[in-house]
């Protein structure tokens, strides 16, 4: 009995020690990568989780680093260093990269997709984008070209949003040096930029066929055109049934002529002075027919005028080689006016009453007043309009009205007669209006309606040539 109980004491004692020996070994295993082959090793601090292949109590070859947080890196190990081909994903910004390590850094060629939309291809280093490569970013705008320190650098070509591409340099994401701009309107910009703006010498060509060449500031090109200019004398006279030719100046704030700029679109149209008798409210110099619906137009001479024809040879005027001879015999402009077109210049054909203008001016010739337009019945008066043409402005309405007068054969009931059908335009005073019909308008201002004040005299009233004040040949 005695022997059992020994007996059976010396195998508890064995089961006992031999279960100690096993934990240690556990734990001594636990607390140490595996030498070689394949394992799975958890790290002291518990963040990191490593399964895969082993050398020389390394990780080598292929494997899986799990972090804590949720990221983890599946792929190349060297000595221990994560550097090969490989995936990584960061819990914490979403995005994954799948290509080349260093030294668990992704460098070298690779693909970066980002959690919040868009993706990287190209080439990086310590992480960045660094050299050549394609950015989408999360509105599909793509850029191509050149990186450095992660953001686009030297030469490189984007497509934005909504269309617009862009070619050229760039320092730190932002467009500078020389670039060229393709908008989606069909407009072309291609000079210097600075932070992102047209900036220094540069061309754009406007959808709207308006060319600028010159030197631009934050974005705004520095000589444009704010006003379109009538050249001539304060008023023009010119004789019933004559043509005149009008030269026309785009002029910068300074008053320089906007060399700059070729292409701009000018309208040339006509007004008569609208005039309207205490006696009769209803009656003007040109009493319309109210079916019409004419809006008075202010101009800048103290009265309002009303819409007014042009002639033309397609509505019966004069064909254009008369035209063009009357013209110039009528022209208050010498030749060789530095006002007018440059020399051995064409201005672009433009159909009808537009011209397009050129290194800032515009010349339309053969300008004629057209006959009365049917509905508009004009008011005669006793006193001559030579008379009240010669009145300072602003006299007009001073004193006594003009006295209407019944043409020879009839009269109305009210004691103002109605002239009957003219050929061409009777006697008074009238309105040019040169404006800015652009479309779409260039970088979106339209230049002021410039007005002309035309008196239309008698024939055989005797009328004075006019010539520019600015020009002494011609004064001489």
């Amino acid at each position: 009995m005695r022997l059992l109980m020994e007996t059976s004491s010396g195998k508890m004692a064995s089961a006992s020690e031999g279960r100690a020996t096993t934990c240690r070994l556990r734990r001594e295993l636990l607390g140490r990568p595996p030498r070689d082959g394949y394992g799975v090793y958890v790290y002291p601090n518990s963040f990191f989780r490593y399964e895969g292949e082993w050398r020389g109590g390394k990780k080598h070859g292929r494997g899986k680093l799990l972090f804590k947080d949720g990221s983890y890196y599946e792929g190349d190990f060297v000595d221990g260093e994560i550097t090969g081909e490989g995936c990584q994903h960061w819990a914490l910004t979403g995005n994954t990269y799948t290509g080349q390590f260093v030294l668990g850094e992704p460098q070298g060629h690779g693909v970066m997709k980002y959690q919040a939309g868009g993706h990287y291809e190209g080439e990086l280093f310590h992480g960045l984008r660094e050299g050549h490569g394609c950015l989408v970013d999360a509105d599909g705008q793509v850029y191509w070209g050149s990186f450095h320190d992660n953001k686009r650098h030297g030469q490189g070509r984007m497509i934005f949003r909504n269309g617009d591409e862009y070619e050229g340099n760039w320092v730190r994401d932002q467009r500078q040096g020389h670039g060229m701009l393709r908008l989606v309107d069909g407009s072309t910009y291609e000079g210097q930029w600075h932070s992102g703006v047209f900036s220094g010498q540069g061309s754009m060509a406007h959808c709207s066929g308006v060319i600028y060449r010159g030197m631009w500031i934050n974005g705004h090109p520095m000589a444009q055109a704010t006003r379109i200019v009538i050249l001539g004398p304060e008023v023009m006279d010119t004789a019933q049934g004559s043509s005149l030719t009008l030269t026309v100046q785009l002029q910068r704030d300074n008053g320089e002529v906007a060399t700059s700029e070729d292409g701009r679109e000018l309208e040339i149209s006509a007004g008569v002075r609208y005039v309207q008798l205490p006696a009769y409210s209803e009656v003007s110099f040109f009493r319309v027919d109210d079916g019409l619906g004419q809006t008075p137009i202010q101009t800048p001479f103290g009265f309002q005028c009303i819409s007014y024809p042009l002639s033309s040879p397609e509505s019966g005027g004069p064909e254009p080689r008369a035209a063009l001879e009357s013209a110039s015999a009528d022209s208050p402009f010498p030749e060789g006016d530095p006002g007018g077109l440059p020399a051995g210049r064409h201005e672009p054909s433009c159909p009808g009453n537009r011209r397009r203008a050129e290194q800032g001016c515009v010349q339309f010739s053969d300008v004629r007043l057209g006959p009365p337009p049917p509905g508009y019945h004009a008011v005669l008066f006793l006193e001559g309009l030579r008379e009240v043409g010669s009145r300072p402005r602003g006299q007009d309405h001073g004193g006594t009205m003009p006295i209407a007068q019944g043409p020879p054969g009839g009269s109305r009931l009210d004691g103002v007669a109605t002239a009957e059908p003219a050929a061409e335009a009777f006697p008074g005073e009238y309105v040019l209006m040169i404006r800015d019909v652009t479309t779409p308008p260039f970088l979106g201002h339209t230049l002021p309606t410039a007005f002309k004040h035309l008196r239309v005299l008698a024939r055989g009233a005797g009328q004075q040539p006019h010539v520019p004040r600015e020009d002494p040949k011609a004064l001489s």
